[in-house]
């Protein structure tokens, strides 16, 4: 989705990161849900998304309809910090371009990266 890149947003719209907690579980999703409601007509949002931890797909559901909602009216919307539990789960769903963090297939020293669980199956 266009305009959802980091580099296109003015850090001076925004006034502070909104901290993603370390669970989001499915049992956290609704909670997820409205606390990312009360953001949706802010002019920019970021979100720090450093401390996830575990996530579920309904979490990342939550997470992909407000970016692409704040899209739709043109508010600008970024994954300021992002665990790597969280960058993984966006990559293995391929939810990594709609969630601004570009390529779904991470590289190490320009080699593909896999993830083990997908070595195991």
């Amino acid at each position: 989705i266009a305009g959802l890149q980091p580099d296109a947003i003015d850090p001076d719209m925004l006034d502070e990161e909104l901290p993603l907690d370390a669970g989001l579980g499915i049992e956290a999703s609704a909670d997820l849900k409205e606390r990312l409601a009360a953001h949706l007509d802010d002019p920019a949002v970021a979100l720090d998304g450093g401390a996830v931890r575990r996530v579920h797909t309904a979490a990342m559901q939550v997470l992909c309809a407000f970016f692409r909602s704040r899209a739709e009216h043109g508010r600008s919307t970024e994954l300021a910090s992002c665990s790597e539990p969280l960058r993984d789960a966006a990559r293995l769903l391929g939810l990594g371009g709609t969630l601004g963090l570009g390529s779904n297939e991470p590289t190490v020293d320009g080699r593909e990266t896999k993830n083990p669980v997908e070595k195991a199956a």
